[in-house]
């Protein structure tokens, strides 16, 4: 599914496109993926529901302008702001990795109000970022000038480590595909520069307030953000509810793609009135 749609906002050009009938879901991609990662849970949930999916600025088919900040400040009040154009006054939110800080800080710190929340594998509590987030933040500007092909390489080995059970030559092309032009390396290495725990901190002690009905998925086997996070996240959310998929890790949409669309699909029609 190609994004045909856009929306323009603060000189960036948000891309993002809809299918489907019935009640509002909206569906938010982490870092570095883009909304490719979510299409065949679009297209399976759109026998059922109006499915929206978007790229942030930074990502995807979205602008990667190097002068416009692309961290979560940015998305969460972006996000806000764009269901306000979707007119979308109560949608079900589904985020995976950063989707989830973009999503609580709508939410939390924009008033972004949601019928229910499904968090897969989320940033949301410290510590997280890896090592090699840690040393691209201090050499941003030595590893964007990398040769494409020492990128392509580095790119790769970085995006194979999300997996548990291992990708095929299609899904990794897909996932790597935005960030090997020499527009996308750069926006690579400068979404990573502007990672910052702060931007959790920040909505982490209002945590307890979230009044959405809230449900935390989680691989087993997440090395990216281990599963312990996903059990402290629902502690600190009341009344929220949480799913370990076995044999999973960050990347669950490819490691167990029919139990998470399973889990998604009864999470989501439990919380639509008949």
């Amino acid at each position: 599914m190609d994004l045909s749609q856009q929306f323009h906002w603060r000189g960036r050009t948000v891309a993002w496109d809809v299918r489907g009938r019935g009640p509002a879901v909206v569906l938010c991609h982490g870092t570095p993926w883009s909304s490719r990662l979510w299409e065949p849970y679009a297209d399976a949930l759109s026998n059922e529901f109006t499915v929206y999916l978007w790229d942030m600025p930074g990502y995807g088919a979205s602008s990667k302008h190097p002068d416009h900040a692309v961290d979560l400040a940015v998305q969460g009040e972006l996000f806000a702001d764009l269901l306000t154009y979707w007119k979308l006054a109560e949608p079900h939110v589904v985020a995976h990795d950063y989707g989830g800080a973009v999503s609580l800080r709508a939410h939390l710190l924009h008033g972004a109000i949601y019928r229910s929340l499904a968090l897969v594998d989320v940033v949301a509590l410290r510590p997280w970022g890896s090592d090699f987030f840690r040393l691209v933040a201090a050499h941003a500007d030595t590893f964007t000038a990398q040769p494409p092909a020492v990128h392509r390489g580095a790119l790769e080995a970085y995006i194979r480590g999300a997996s548990h059970r291992g990708l095929t030559d299609e899904q990794l092309a897909t996932l790597t595909g935005p960030w090997l032009t020499a527009e996308g390396q750069a926006a690579f290495y400068r979404q990573i520069a502007q990672a910052d725990e702060r931007f959790t901190d920040e909505f982490h002690d209002r945590l307890p307030a979230v009044t959405v009905p809230t449900h935390v998925i989680w691989g087993d086997q997440d090395t990216w953000i281990p599963p312990d996070r996903g059990h402290r996240l629902a502690d600190l959310i009341p009344g929220a509810s949480l799913e370990i998929i076995e044999n999973a890790g960050h990347l669950v949409q490819y490691d167990a793609p029919v139990q998470l669309a399973i889990a998604l699909h009864r999470w989501l029609s439990t919380r639509t009135p008949e």
